[in-house]
């Protein structure tokens, strides 16, 4: 049974915030999704306008409503561009909420959420058996991305993974390379603890494995927690509040053992719901659970804007026009630039990295169109949008797109896959870290200077 006290708290401060909203429109000529439909319900003032009703709404057609607000990328791109300053994500996490606690959860949802998600240590053993079945009902789609395509078609497969090339799960996910690290600060003097995610954990640990690089050769102390879970915003996206408060306290309880100064993450998604999100969703009676996590928002940051920000890395320390230099475009995460602001510093990073040469794609902070679960329900429009961004990134001509988001590298290398493109995808810190490596092992001045490979 919904905790009715705060369904009506959650109620008057949606009804609070809509009020900013003035109806102008502005939302329509940012929004992915209104430039695919063309549809009013499909763009925030749209959504907006509903909620205003949603009280009546909710008890004649819960369903419809939720369709509408569901139908939603959470990119942020009409929240960045509102000139009233209307905090959309915000309403549409806390209407869905509403929603949920009212009308409950899909049986689906109450299996992925309550009984796969809130449970890492389940989700971990599923992820396993994941990565043995996965070779059976796949084949390889380019070996050039890495990618994968369902090897047959079914009643269960066909919604959500007919037609798209999609990264495997790894081989073995970082948390069973490296179960938990606690190091001391070294010349640096700083210490920090990472936040893995569950992308980079379970298909992209090498991700992982070059922060946990570039912390060696920076004298940086790492602390990674054993046993951590997902940063909650698939459960959040859900309405989940019960799962996504669940997942906090276990995650703040892992990183509250230790020390540190900073918390880093190399995912977008997981920066954007540990700083905004956690302190913003998360109540308890006594208030200690929303000042824990507003404290450890205050430490969390960006991994390029930690090396960058802090000055551990030099953006000038590489010649960016080496002979050989392989061009590289970046894309920018819509929840790293538009909700954070953070978009010099991966540039900065790249530019920091030898044997590479920054090029800029046009409407670079364009969406993807991934939006989590939005990819699975809508696969056709998130891959028309997706389909626009590849576009983009083979009119700049670079050989690499690189970026700062887990979840963007999926849709990316889906694109660029399924078009034949001979461009890799790669996390900004993966490339750096590469940097490193050829620079501790460069040649005499009088060898061929390797640089950076786009292979994967």
């Amino acid at each position: 049974m919904a905790d009715m006290h705060a369904l009506v708290g959650l109620m008057r401060e949606v009804e609070d915030q809509l009020a900013v909203c003035m109806r102008c429109g502005m939302c329509q000529a940012v929004c992915p999704l209104y430039a695919q439909t063309g549809r009013e319900a499909d763009v925030a003032r749209g959504k907006l306008a509903l909620l205003d009703g949603l009280l009546h709404e909710i008890f004649e057609r819960p369903d419809g409503v939720a369709e509408r607000l569901n139908k939603c990328l959470l990119c942020g791109s009409c929240q960045a561009n509102c000139p009233s300053g209307v905090r959309v994500i915000d309403i549409f996490l806390k209407a869905r909420a509403i929603l949920t606690a009212f009308a409950g959860m899909s049986a689906a949802q109450r299996v992925v959420l309550r009984g796969l998600l809130a449970h890492p240590a389940l989700l971990d053993r599923a992820a396993a058996w994941g990565t043995v079945f996965q070779k059976i009902f796949t084949r390889p789609a380019s070996e050039l991305l890495g990618t994968s395509c369902a090897r047959f078609t079914s009643p269960l497969l066909s919604a959500a993974m007919t037609g798209r090339h999609f990264t495997p799960l790894a081989e073995e996910p970082y948390h069973h390379a490296v179960p938990a690290m606690n190091t001391p600060a070294g010349r640096s003097g700083i210490r920090v603890a990472f936040f893995v995610g569950c992308l980079i954990d379970k298909v992209y640990p090498g991700v992982a494995r070059a922060f946990q690089d570039i912390c060696a050769h920076h004298g940086i102390g790492l602390f990674i927690p054993a046993n951590q879970g997902c940063c909650g915003i698939p459960a959040l996206s859900g309405g989940d509040r019960e799962s996504f408060q669940r997942l906090v306290r276990h995650n703040l309880a892992r990183f509250e053992e230790h020390s540190f100064d900073y918390l880093v993450t190399a995912c977008a998604t997981c920066t954007a719901t540990i700083k905004e999100f956690w302190p913003l969703m998360c109540d308890d009676p006594s208030a200690k659970l929303k000042a824990r996590t507003r404290a450890l928002a205050e430490k969390t940051l960006d991994v390029s804007q930690f090396l960058i920000d802090l000055r551990i890395v030099d953006p000038g320390g590489r010649d960016p026009e080496a002979p050989g230099a392989v061009p590289v475009a970046y894309h920018d995460p819509c929840h790293l630039k538009k909700s954070l602001g953070v978009f010099a510093q991966p540039r900065a990073l790249l530019d920091a990295a030898g044997g590479c040469r920054r090029t800029e794609m046009q409407s670079p902070d364009q969406c993807c169109g991934m939006g989590g679960s939005f990819n699975v329900k809508y696969y056709g429009i998130s891959s028309r949008i997706g389909g626009g961004k590849r576009d983009l990134i083979r009119a700049s001509g670079c050989r690499v797109v690189a970026t700062a988001c887990p979840a963007c590298m999926l849709q990316l290398t889906d694109a660029l896959s399924r078009a034949g493109d001979a461009v890799t995808v790669r996390h900004v810190i993966e490339i750096y870290a590469e940097s490193l490596k050829r620079h501790a092992n460069a040649p005499p001045a009088d060898q061929t200077q390797e640089h950076i490979r786009p292979g994967v």
